[in-house]
């Protein structure tokens, strides 16, 4: 590094040095040595260095992940088990269910898919219409469950009396929670998840 140290300097400062030209005493090692490098100099660019080193040995889908797909994740679904989506900031589900459900003839304006966003006093209104949802074949959207951390509970009960009283084929359920702040912490019961 001494004998080279200007080439190096300008290796160390370069945006993406998981790409550019390294000095000429190790130009020619491999990607996995210069992950090693980077680990050491720069480990800010760590992170684009494994992606392209997954990439060239796996392939690009372990890294690229695939668009999300609803129609998908609709044909994975069905009466007995409801569908979680975890929100993450810029992200919400809620037009995607709601396109899905005009193509299945479900629609908030004809009562066929009820939205509910959870906050305080909604616990009576989403038992009720969790219920009614499970009879008549209707969508339920519970969005922000996060926010009713203890309604999950009754929530649980509730949806194993609606699988008890046969659903209508029909019946879907929606639930959209944020991740827990801490890894420890628990927001949705372990068997609704």
């Amino acid at each position: 590094m001494e004998g080279e140290a200007l080439t190096w300097k300008k290796w160390y400062g370069d945006q993406e040095p998981e790409t550019s030209d390294l000095p000429k005493s190790v130009k020619d090692i491999n990607l996995f040595y210069r992950i090693l490098l980077l680990r050491a100099l720069r480990p800010d660019r760590l992170i684009n260095a494994l992606k392209a080193y997954i990439e060239d040995k796996m392939g690009v889908k372990y890294v690229e992940q695939p668009a999300f797909d609803m129609q998908q994740i609709y044909n994975e679904t069905n009466t007995q088990t409801p569908v979680f989506f975890m929100l993450f900031p810029g992200v919400d589900p809620t037009p995607d269910v709601e396109k899905i459900g005009q193509e299945y003839n479900r629609s908030i304006t004809e009562g066929t898919f009820i939205n509910i966003s959870m906050g305080q006093g909604q616990e009576e209104y989403a038992n009720k219409t969790l219920l009614e949802a499970g009879k008549n074949g209707n969508w339920v959207m519970f969005q922000n469950v996060h926010l009713m951390q203890s309604w999950m509970k009754i929530f649980e009960r509730n949806f194993e009396i609606v699988l008890e009283n046969d659903p209508h084929q029909d019946f879907r359920c929606f639930v959209s929670s944020e991740p827990p702040p801490l890894p420890h912490m628990e927001i949705i019961p372990e068997s609704v998840l």
